[in-house]
């Protein structure tokens, strides 16, 4: 057979190897729980933060402190969440051109770590307070070191960067020495002082909580209605409020009208802790609150009210407070208004005044005055005031100043009343295991007994609990140190106001940006109502309140507290050198005072540190201390979950503004709660956790990474096995398209590339893609928005590529030319896609975008997570051309879902197989297809574009308006080689090829 001679079918070659198809060794099973520990032991090996940092240069520094977690138990979905976030937001920061340190931390002193310890005691029998303190304290040490390395590795396995090896722990030598020194400043500038306020205190945990270590769970409390007697009224006190009148058993008014006198009558109480009736100390009313006298004139059986009993209630409330006494409407009238001139001149009787076996206790008359916080939206109208237990309370008469007269010490520090209590003392109001105690029945069997209940139940309320033991808390006057936030300073850093409320709010208003922006407002609120800080834990595990106090002297006493700054470097040095261990051994106080002061005339504090000072502090001895910290001290970037307003937050800003006169943050970025798929809290009694190393060990944590940057991370999200498989599932997608990538750039080198000048319209329109999609990545990464930056990614490479650049140019990379501009062209784009998507996505995917990158570029040292995200030229930006091919695009859209029809009724098995006539309304758009290689871009072997009205039977789409597609069969043969249906076939050199593939073989 000659050269000329077509072939006879039989005789056609096999043009397999002629085709340029993709070839990669990336595998299309990513293999994630196998590979990424490698991955992890390369990046450790060839030391990539540390050489970022080194070659860093004049890049701007860019700080996310981390927030510090507790070094006591496996991760769980929080963690992952709230560490992820924080990678993606260092390592795109990086990768946009700043020097993106990232020291991560732990929380070592505190009460969760102790607790720890405590539960070990109790399991062997031991008691804690027989262990030589600092071998307790050494212990703590131990456990916490332990679970910093468990923690530590479990971070590093979800591909976390940082500077591990170095991470900062607030029990480090040098961090205890800081913390003190930060106290020592509270100390000098004269906000530390001794108060004895309501608290929150845990009985079971002995020590007073801050609010930031208590959570809120619903509990079923004790509901008591009690009766204060009126025992004496000061008539005149009425009167004079009305003009001039006389005492009779009536009181009679200048204008005549006589009114019963309210002398035997009950004021009623309601509240929700009967073990605080004991400390009552006085009633409040409200002065806007309408009361009236109302008298019962019937009792059923079973009733602790009694015919001819007279009590003062809240109008409002009256119907309410009757029926729990079980006393219906026609059990009582009304007699008349009780005027709030005529409340203030009562005095009433506790209802254990003159008890037998009282002993006098509670026989003083009560304090019955108006207060503004009394409401009559709930209870009786009229509030009782134990101000020891209870912060309004306490506050009122902090106020009126007679918090002598009123302030008790019932309650003990395990939540038992003291010993001498008569009728309570010994009672528990909570058991060592957290539960109910017999204090509340006690207290309520005792009122029945001297006949002043009016009625008693349950209620089912949201309470504080303990965030540790999950026992509930109760308010409690005690001792302890506070940090006074009005307290005026004169310290040189006036700038944004001279307290430390007034530097709290004025970061807030003017130097801080959050994201989103509601946490601003909660912040601010929370820091614009707060009481002084409670700083004082009465714990053995953390720093300690480094100070010292004269013997016999009183809080309020010049000279109380001493301060010395010599004394202050000592103390300092000290930890340093030997940690705050050496706060507890024998002769310490004479060797910081000896010389100085005489170590008998003081008394040394050992309270421990709230541990939200400790963290508070971190900005000095982290972001000022470390070399790799800010020169300000200041970060850039604060990041934990919404509870962090009132915690880290929270504590970092007062801390800072009372040693520094302004917030350590310029900026604070919130993130939500995980809940399970359905919206519920994850719990382990409902089944429905989520454990991070169980994700990584089933799908690697790749698809953990991405289900972060797939969430709006700033609202509670959800998480579980279908959301995680529909997370698998878009990286399968996204991983197919980056294999594509890399088989179809096999071998591509710099001869090959073509300018963007030179290029096809097509690949024009590509680039300018590239040049939006970088300004919008870009743009969300710096909002901190990775939700929408791969949504973004996602699309572009399922719509814009996979679905139509690579499905239109696979067949010029597949059977054009080597040396085809065409081709040249479309693989030139395929690498600047290559080098964008890969460093676009690598802060998300770091393992699976190392795995692109080294599958391409393969190196002994080099990394993806090495290099930043190259910078596309503006002049890629084309409106005019986007606009054009926006028009191509609906038209297609209209074409191959009318080939589709056609596909699924199966009168053709490929596109290939068509050659559709298509309708198109706007001359000015079927010129464009005319000059645009439309069969091309359709994925057909012909295609006619007609400006002619479309036949009534022409296919239609809604979202292409003016345009209708008829189908037609493509005519002539098949290209053996590239599969298109061409007249031409067959009358080539080549056998059974069209002139196109017969041109590219030669």
């Amino acid at each position: 057979m000659c050269a000329d001679t077509p072939a006879t079918e039989t005789e056609t070659p096999d043009y397999r190897a002629t085709v340029f198809l993709p070839e990669t060794d990336f595998p299309m099973r990513a293999g994630l729980p196998k590979r990424e520990p490698e991955w992890l032991d390369r990046w450790a090996r060839i030391g990539i933060y540390d050489r970022l940092r080194e070659s860093a240069g004049s890049r701007k520094p860019f700080i996310l402190h981390d927030g510090p977690p507790y070094a006591n138990g496996h991760l769980h979905i929080g963690h992952a969440l709230n560490k992820t976030i924080k990678d993606i937001i260092v390592r795109s920061q990086q990768m946009m051109g700043r020097d993106a340190r990232y020291v991560p931390g732990w929380d070592c002193h505190g009460l969760p770590i102790e607790w720890k310890i405590e539960e070990q005691y109790r399991a062997k029998g031991k008691n804690k307070d027989e262990v030589d303190v600092v071998a307790f304290r050494q212990e703590c040490r131990k456990f916490a070191e332990g679970w910093i390395d468990i923690q530590r590795e479990e971070f590093k396995r979800l591909g976390i960067t940082g500077k591990w090896d170095q991470p900062y722990l607030t029990m480090d030598y040098h961090a205890e020495a800081v913390i003190a020194e930060e106290f020592l400043k509270f100390l000098m500038n004269g906000t530390l002082y001794q108060g004895s306020k309501p608290v929150m205190w845990s009985p079971v945990e002995k020590t007073a909580l801050a609010e930031a270590e208590v959570e809120y769970h619903d509990k079923e409390s004790f509901t008591i209605w009690v009766k204060f007697k009126v025992a004496d009224q000061n008539v005149q006190t009425f009167i004079n409020a009305f003009g001039e009148g006389e005492k009779t058993e009536k009181i009679r008014l200048n204008n005549g009208e006589e009114v019963d006198s309210l002398l035997g009558a009950y004021v009623v109480i309601w509240t929700t802790t009967p073990w605080t009736m004991p400390s009552n100390k006085a009633v409040v009313y409200g002065e806007d609150i309408a009361y009236g006298l109302y008298e019962v004139v019937d009792t059923p059986e079973q009733c602790w009210a009694t015919k001819g009993d007279r009590y003062i209630l809240a109008d409002a409330l009256v119907g309410d407070v009757m029926s729990r006494a079980r006393l219906d409407e026609t059990m009582y009238h009304r007699l008349r208004d009780v005027y709030p001139e005529e409340l203030a001149s009562l005095s009433l009787k506790h209802p254990l005044a003159g008890a037998e076996g009282s002993n006098g206790e509670w026989d003083d008359f009560r304090d019955f005055r108006a207060a503004e916080f009394v409401t009559d939206t709930e209870g009786t109208g009229f509030v009782h005031c134990a101000p020891s237990h209870g912060m309004e309370e306490y506050e009122l008469y902090r106020d009126l100043g007679m918090l002598p007269q009123v302030i008790t010490y019932n309650v003990m520090d395990d939540g038992s009343f003291r010993q001498d209590l008569p009728f309570f003392g010994g009672k528990m109001i909570l058991k060592p295991n957290g539960k109910e105690g017999d204090a509340n029945s006690a207290v309520i069997d005792k009122l029945v007994e001297v006949g002043g209940l009016l009625a008693r139940g349950k209620i089912k309320h949201s309470y504080p609990h303990s965030w540790r033991s999950k026992a509930p808390v109760i308010y409690r006057n005690t001792p302890q140190w506070f940090a006074a936030i009005d307290h005026k300073l004169d310290d040189g850093m006036g700038q944004y106001g001279d307290t430390i409320r007034s530097r709290a709010l004025t970061s807030i208003d003017e130097l801080v940006t959050f994201t989103p922006v509601s946490g601003r407002n909660r912040l601010h609120s929370m820091i614009e109502a707060r009481p002084d800080w409670v700083l004082s834990r009465q714990r053995a595990w953390g720093v300690p309140l480094t100070c010292f106090v004269r013997k016999g002297a009183k809080p309020t006493d010049e000279g109380f507290l001493l301060r010395d700054p010599e004394v202050n470097k000592r103390i300092v040095a000290a930890f340093e050198e030997k940690g705050a261990d050496v706060w507890y051994m024998d002769g310490f106080k004479a060797e910081v005072l000896g010389g100085l002061h005489d170590p008998e005339a003081y008394d040394q504090v050992f309270d421990v540190l709230d541990v939200w000072f400790d963290s508070g502090s971190t900005h000095a001895f982290v972001l000022r201390d470390r070399a790799d910290g800010a020169k300000d001290g200041i970060a850039d970037l604060y990041l934990e979950g919404t509870d962090q307003h009132r915690g880290w937050f929270h504590s970092s800003l007062l801390q800072a503004c009372g040693t520094k006169g302004r917030a350590p943050y310029r900026g604070v970025l919130t993130h939500g709660f995980t809940l399970d798929e359905k919206g519920f809290k994850m719990s382990k009694s409902l089944g429905n956790t989520i454990v991070p190393e169980e994700v990584v060990k089933q799908y690697g944590a790749d698809i953990l990474r991405l289900w972060v940057a797939q969430t709006d991370f700033t609202v509670d999200q959800r998480i579980g096995p279908e959301i995680l498989k529909g997370t698998a599932d878009s990286y399968r997608r996204l991983r197919n398209t980056l294999r594509f990538l890399l088989g179809s750039l096999k071998d591509f080198s710099e001869e090959e590339r073509v300018a963007p000048e030179e290029m096809p319209e097509l690949e024009r329109w590509v680039l300018h893609r590239l040049a939006e999609l970088d300004q919008q990545v870009r743009e969300g990464y710096g909002k901190y928005d990775f939700q929408d930056v791969f949504q973004k990614l996602f699309q572009f490479c399922t719509v814009d590529l996979s679905a139509f650049y690579f499905d239109i140019r696979k067949d010029a990379l597949y059977c054009d030319a080597a040396d085809s501009l065409r081709r040249r062209a479309a693989r030139t784009v395929l690498d600047l896609l290559f080098h964008r998507l890969v460093t676009w996505l690598a802060p998300i995917l770091v393992f699976t975008m190392e795995d692109v990158w080294l599958s391409r570029f393969p190196s002994e040292d080099d990394s993806v997570h090495l290099h930043d995200i190259p910078e596309t030229p503006a002049a890629w930006h084309d409106a005019d051309l986007a606009a054009k091919w926006a028009q191509i695009r609906q038209v297609r859209r209209a074409v191959t879902a009318a080939l589709e029809v056609q596909r699924s009724a199966k009168t053709i098995g490929a596109s290939l197989e068509a050659a559709p006539v298509v309708h198109v309304q706007d001359k000015a758009v079927a010129d464009i297809l005319r000059h645009a290689h439309f069969a091309d871009l359709c994925i057909t072997s012909d295609i006619y574009v007609t400006t002619d009205p479309a036949p009534q039977e022409a296919f239609r789409l809604p979202e292409a308006p003016g345009v209708g597609v008829v189908f037609e069969t493509a005519e002539g043969a098949k290209c053996d080689r590239c599969w298109r249906i061409l007249p031409d076939v067959g009358t080539h050199k080549h056998p059974g090829t069209c002139a196109r593939c017969n041109e590219v073989l030669g």
